[in-house]
């Protein structure tokens, strides 16, 4: 089992940036491959980002590539996704996740991820 927490959401105006936090807790958090994702009122959440378990490969959905960056930084159990030139369409709740079955980290379905955070509020206004 592993717990996860985000932090860091908030309202901004497009072309700022913002950092999400994700804190994980449980089982040693090198073992999995973790993942944001998001959802927009009214749409299907998408994939947005994933870090391979080492946390040297990244992948990104093509929407934000660029502008996102994931990191892990594996002594605080902790993920980061790192948003810059934010524009209105990325407004959404932003959700961490976690997979203990994933080994392709361009595997973008969320039905592979295992755990999941409860989300943080991610507003760009215009």
């Amino acid at each position: 089992q592993v717990q996860l927490v985000e932090s860091g959401g908030g309202l901004v105006q497009a072309g700022a940036s913002l950092r999400l936090s994700c804190a994980a807790s449980g089982r040693t958090f090198s073992r999995y491959v973790m993942g944001w994702f998001r959802q927009a009122p009214g749409k299907e959440r998408e994939f947005v980002a994933a870090s391979a378990r080492s946390g040297g490969n990244t992948y990104y959905a093509d929407s934000v590539k660029g502008r996102f960056t994931i990191s892990r930084d594996i002594a605080k159990n902790t993920v980061y996704l790192q948003m810059y030139s934010l524009k209105p369409e990325d407004t959404a709740v932003y959700y961490c996740a976690a997979s203990s079955r994933l080994y392709s980290i361009t595997t973008t379905s969320e039905a592979l991820y295992d755990y999941w955070g409860q989300g943080t509020q991610v507003t760009v206004s215009a």
